[in-house]
């Protein structure tokens, strides 16, 4: 019985903000009967339109502004509904009422490429975004990782900068690969992320068949208060399954909507994607002393040391009812915990709490949670109020400050009668419990280096001992069909020395098959320029 209620749930989820069908007859978005949606009003049947034809500048106006703003990364995507279906006991770890064994949450999808605009092809070769929120019983929580479990820089001062140079020169507009290169062979931090962007991994199928991750380290808080580290995993149970570089580059050209269609006529015909849940555990004191630092989103941990842990599974079997109101205004934030899960020391998720968040006020409005596929399933009992497209507003015997004589109350910790001035809360462990045994003073420092910490160890051994011998000719491929576009020789020798932190073979396979490409290319335009005199 629970189990339908909450799938009840989900389809009430996609219901929220419909009209109701019409009935033959329209009206403007103020409810006023429409004379005519084929001719408009004009001075004599041959003379100018007017003004005060209400209904032709509605239709007008509103259309110029029909669309928001794009996101700057992760522009391109699409998304679909389901439900989490948590099957293990992972009590001892978390007291999060949505990991609780027996519990379904019902939850939406968002899925996307990085670096491309909101009309760019699904098979660029990206990373490609993996987004989840549970509607839970304790507000929304949401996901927002990648399908792979690492990114390309351990700090958010950084990420401008990383973006503008994924994405199109100021000058020709035009995207280069040789930007590419500079940015990432002077920011050795990225070796790791790019040689799992540069490998199979970069180019996948479609969205049922890749794998997704929460990247960043998380922590879970149990009912006795104990924190542990985690790290989400989400395994597709359709099989792992990729394209090669010629493969994802003719479906650029022939079908550039091939993940969102996929996924789409997927559910469409009730072949219903699903991933096991998985985590990664780490003992909280473990992380003082590990080989890494737990908290790099450059790094890994190994899964010998740290076993991946059975949750559950979640299925998603309903397509939005509307794309631009429920994916494209679908608002995901890391900043929406729930209780028993909280942040890390993670310098890039501290960073995205705000970054997310800041950009949906930006594209949507500072109301962007009123909207109905952002709100939660639980009340919202809240002091904010106003701006532009507020549409709840607070009951009218409740005053709008804190704190005050009324029953509409404080915050959980609060004592409800006044500010607690002279109070100490002690620790935030709604955020994450870390007492830091390395001082609280403010520096701007890189992270302890713990005893294999560097920025080439994790890449070399995923392509020495992760890709096999035909992965890595494919690599070898990729890598190198990029470096085609290099034309400044520094960039160029930055970027051999860059794959030459793997290791020296790698980079003199690169420097011999770069040369041969080059070759043959020179060669074609020779009897290309014969042909044609």
């Amino acid at each position: 019985m629970a189990e339908e209620h909450k799938v009840e749930n989900t389809e009430n989820i996609l219901q929220r903000g419909e009209r109701a069908p019409g009935d033959g007859k329209t009206t403007t978005l103020g409810g006023v009967p429409v004379a005519s949606e084929n001719h408009s009003v004009v001075q004599g049947r041959q003379g100018a339109s007017v003004l005060n034809d209400i209904h032709l500048i509605e239709k007008l106006a509103h259309f110029n502004r029909e669309n928001v703003p794009e996101r700057i990364p992760h522009a391109k995507g699409h998304g679909a509904f389901g439900e989490l279906h948590i099957t293990e006991d992972v009590s001892k770890y978390t007291k999060a009422k949505l990991f609780q064994k027996g519990t379904v949450t019902p939850m939406v999808g968002r899925f996307s490429t990085v670096a491309g605009e909101a009309g760019s092809p699904d098979t660029w070769r990206d990373v490609h975004g993996f987004a989840l929120r549970f509607y839970t019983e304790d507000g929304n929580y949401d996901i927002v990782g990648n399908n792979t479990p690492i990114f390309f820089m351990r700090d958010g001062l950084k990420f401008a900068d990383f973006i503008h140079s994924q994405k199109r020169d100021p000058r020709s507009g035009l995207r280069s690969d040789e930007m590419q290169f500079d940015f990432w062979s002077r920011t050795p931090e990225t070796l790791h992320q790019v040689t799992y962007l540069l490998g199979d991994r970069g180019t996948p199928k479609s969205t049922r068949h890749q794998d997704g991750f929460g990247s960043h380290t998380f922590q879970w808080i149990n009912e006795e208060g104990t924190p542990v580290w985690v790290k989400y995993h989400f395994k597709t149970r359709q099989g792992w399954e990729t394209l090669t570089d010629a493969e994802a580059t003719e479906k650029a050209g022939t079908d550039p909507d091939l993940h969102r269609e996929d996924l789409f006529q997927a559910i469409e015909r009730g072949d219903y994607p699903i991933w096991d849940v998985k985590v990664q555990i780490m003992p909280f004191e473990d992380a003082e002393t590990y080989k890494y630092n737990p908290f790099d989103l450059t790094k890994v941990w190994s899964q010998k040391d740290y076993p991946l842990v059975d949750v559950g599974y979640f299925v998603l079997n309903r397509n939005p009812k509307n794309f631009h109101a429920q994916i494209e205004q679908l608002a995901l934030d890391p900043s929406n915990l729930v209780p028993g899960v909280g942040l890390s020391p993670d310098r890039m998720l501290q960073q995205r709490v705000f970054a997310y968040s800041d950009q949906q006020r930006y594209r949507i409005g500072p109301n962007y949670r009123d909207l109905p596929v952002n709100r939660p399933i639980v009340d919202v009992n809240t002091y904010a109020e106003r701006g532009p497209m507020a549409y709840f507003f607070n009951n009218e015997g409740e005053p709008n400050y804190s704190p005050n004589r009324t029953d509409k109350g404080m915050g959980y910790l609060d004592n409800g009668e006044d500010s607690s001035s002279m109070q100490d809360y002690g620790q935030a462990e709604n955020l994450y419990v870390n007492p830091d045994p390395h001082g609280t003073d403010l520096v701007r420092a890189a992270y302890v280096k713990h005893e294999l910490d560097d920025d080439a160890s994790q890449a070399r051994d995923l392509y020495e001992n992760v890709f096999d011998d035909a992965a890595k000719q494919r690599f070898i491929d990729n890598v190198t069909n990029k470096m085609l576009a290099i034309k400044n020789k520094d960039v160029e020798e930055r970027t051999f020395k860059y794959w030459g932190m793997i290791s020296d073979d790698l980079e003199q396979k690169l420097r011999s098959e770069l040369g041969r490409k080059r070759a043959d290319s020179s060669q074609d335009d020779k009897e290309a320029s014969s042909a044609n005199p």
